[in-house]
């Protein structure tokens, strides 16, 4: 197995965290992985971007050039790194924020509008990106949602700890809403 993810959006949508998240999930499974954060000139509402690479043999380059997944939160990523998904490879969408369609056709797509989810079905916006991360682990099977338990509970500090079950609904949500995708 092998899956090169670029995740990307705005400074502030979570794409660091939910890379990192998935490199420590990949970690708690003992996979392989590489997680290489890139930001703009800013780091609230600039652009940002990692690439994140799981793998059950070693990695031989972190660099990622042509990703199996994209999953973006803003139109502006979309625009950018939609053209390097490997032919019949999937892009996660937030359709809160991309208003855009893919123009490739060779390509799954799985768009959620993760903003109304997260306020609508858990009243809190700033688990949007967890209800994405949550489809990603449903599609890709890269890692199972036990695993993200497990990182939250070794990237968020004590005093967040908290907020895991709630970052837990969202995650099943994005788990259920790619069940009903496929």
């Amino acid at each position: 197995m092998l899956q090169e993810i670029i995740l990307a959006g705005f400074g502030g949508q979570g794409v660091m965290s939910m890379g990192q998240l998935l490199a420590y999930a990949g970690l708690e499974e003992n996979k392989f992985v590489s997680w290489i954060p890139s930001y703009g000139p800013e780091m609230r509402g600039g652009t940002a971007n990692c690439s994140v690479t799981i793998s059950d043999e070693e990695v031989s380059s972190p660099i990622i050039t042509e990703p199996n997944t994209l999953i973006v939160l803003n139109r502006p990523s979309l625009e950018k790194f939609e053209k390097d998904v490997q032919p019949n490879g999937w892009i996660l969408l937030n359709s809160s924020f991309v208003d855009l369609e893919p123009q490739r056709r060779d390509l799954s797509v799985l768009k959620i509008p993760a903003m109304e989810i997260a306020s609508e079905k858990l009243n809190n916006t700033r688990v949007a990106n967890m209800i994405i991360l949550g489809a990603f682990v449903q599609l890709t099977g890269a890692v199972n949602l036990e695993s993200v338990i497990g990182a939250l509970k070794k990237v968020l500090p004590d005093y967040r700890h908290h907020l895991i079950p709630l970052n837990r609904q969202a995650l099943e949500l994005g788990i259920d809403l790619a069940l009903k995708a496929l």
